[in-house]
Order: structure tokens, then sequence, then C-alpha cells
């Protein structure tokens, strides 16, 4: 490995320190806002306890190869992850919980401990170690750029990159250009490998957001279109009449005879020995239009027009 006192690999390795910070703090918004609502919604905690059992495997690297600049960042991302899980498990639904909970207890627990124990007590040669503590941190890391990938299918699905966020994919992507070369400097290719694919897979999540930029927020209501006159015409006689209803109106009632030929609503005379009906009009209040008794519908119906219904974009 090249000496870590040059002044261009610590030049390199300060701003790789730089750019993993601001990843490390960039999913501080998402659980501000799982803080504020006391909800993790979608949410996932996968890539988060796979970024802290990466940063755990990193830690126990740098210790092995005495490398001052990968010790100090991997040490605050194991402080931050763990802050970040601890608030994921706060406020996560009961399934969510006992899920993230095992997974912690399994992963980064029993066989991160499993790992050094082996690495500890059964390899003797420092230099093997050294290769087999580096190879699994490169296998993690791969699966840390991977982790945010896991979503992809709920991005494409909603058009949204709500649960995708933009700052943590863009610094990813920086980070890994920036690691990459600081490996490449130090001749270390445990360090350098992952972040090609890191960068790939960075680039992958830029593109995402350049499709899906511009979502439509939660509560969202498309309009609704109303059906224009032509439509209208087509509306059963029924309906129309709803509609035009007004608050007060005329009735023309019936006579009713009984069987006795009395006029129960109207006079009846006699003229030439035809019997003449006089009707009654009255007037009545009519109750108002949304109070009105459905009429029965007509034996055959005009068609309905097509159905628009307000529906809310997730």
């Amino acid at each position: 490995m090249a000496a870590v006192g040059s002044p261009l690999i610590f030049a390199v390795g300060i701003l790789g320190n730089i750019l993993s910070f601001l990843v490390i703090l960039a999913p501080v918004p998402t659980f501000y806002r799982v803080y504020k609502r006391k909800s993790t919604e979608s949410f996932q905690s996968v890539p988060y306890a796979m970024a802290l059992l990466s940063a755990m495997l990193w830690l126990y690297y740098a210790l092995l190869t005495k490398d001052l600049l990968l010790l100090t960042i991997n040490t605050v991302g194991c402080v931050v992850e763990t802050a970040y899980l601890a608030i994921y498990l706060a406020y996560a639904p009961k399934q969510a919980k006992a899920f993230t909970a095992k997974l912690v207890c399994i992963m980064n627990v029993a066989l991160y401990g499993a790992m050094v124990c082996v690495l500890q007590l059964l390899v003797r040669d420092g230099e093997s170690r050294v290769t087999i503590a580096g190879g699994i941190g490169s296998a993690f890391a791969l699966a840390v750029f991977v982790a945010p990938l896991a979503i992809i299918r709920q991005v494409i699905r909603t058009k949204s990159v709500e649960f995708l966020p933009f700052w943590l994919s863009f610094f990813l992507t920086i980070s890994a250009v920036v690691w990459f070369f600081y490996g490449l400097l130090m001749k270390d290719f445990f360090v350098a490998t992952p972040n090609v694919l890191g960068l790939l897979f960075g680039l992958a999540q830029m593109a995402l957001h350049l499709v899906y930029k511009n979502p439509k927020k939660k509560g969202d209501v498309s309009e609704v279109q109303l059906p224009d006159d032509d439509e209208k015409n087509q509306l059963p006689l029924h309906h129309q009449q709803q509609q035009q209803a007004g608050t007060t109106g005329h009735v023309v009632a019936p006579p009713i005879i009984d069987d006795g030929e009395q006029v129960v609503n109207g006079s009846e005379d006699d003229v030439g020995g035809n019997k003449q009906q006089s009707v009654s009009v009255m007037d009545i209040v009519l109750p108002p239009p949304e109070e009105h008794p459905t009429l029965p519908p007509l034996d055959h119906p005009a068609p309905l027009p097509p159905m628009r219904m307000a529906v809310e974009v997730v």
C-alpha cells in the first residue's frame, strides 16, 4: 500500500470523508419526517441496516490496516446509522418493527460477531486476516450501494421518487468516485473495486430522479369533468326533472272518484246528459331538489354517459 502520509492521498481521503459524511447525513430529512409524523410510512429499514453493517465491517478493516481516514468516517457511520435504526424502531408498525429487530440481531450482531471471532481466534496470519476482512467489506459495500435500489419497483409503480432521497443518491455517486481514486492511490483494491459498481448504481438512481422528478403529491385529486350539453341530453328523464325542479310549482290533481261517484278533487256537472269534471289546481310547496323522492325509472332509460370519478393519486 502507498503511504497515507502522501499529501495527495491525504487530501483525497479528507474529501472522501467529507462526502461520506454528507451521505450519512442525507437521510436526516427522512427521519425528521418520521419523527414529526410519528410514522415510518413506506420507508424501509433494510438500507440502513446494511449501511450499519458495512460501516462496522470497514471499521474492523481500518483497525487491522491502521488506516486513520477509514477509521474516522466509519466510526461516525456506525453511530449515525444506529441512531437511524433506533428512530425507525420507535415509530415503525408492529410487523416492520419485528422484522427490523430480527434483521439487526441476525446480521449486525450474530453474523458480525461470528466473523470477528473467527478471524481473531482462528486466522493467525495478519495478512490473511486483512484479506478476508477486506473481501467481506467489499461485498457488503456493494450491498449498501444496491440497497436503495430495492425500492426501484415502488418508484416505477408510483412514478414518484418520494422514497428515494435525491441527495442520498447524489452524494453516493460523488463519494464513490472519490473513494475509488483513494483506493487506487493507496493500491488498496478492496476499497477501489466496490466503488466502480457504486458509481454505476448511483448513476442509475440519478436517472430515476430525472425520469420521475415531478410526481403528483399525495392527496392531489384529479380534475372532475362535468358532462356537456350532449351528455346531459342523454341523462334519464327523471334525473333531468330532479335537476330542473324548483322550490315551488303547480301540481295538477286528477279527480278521484269512489264507488259512489263522489268527486273528491273536483266537481261534476251534467251538461246535456254528459258528465263533465272540473279539475282543481293547487299550489304546493315542494321540498328542495336534493330532498325530492326518486321517481321510478323509465321502462327504457337513455344510456348514461361514462362515469368520471375523482381519484386520489398516491
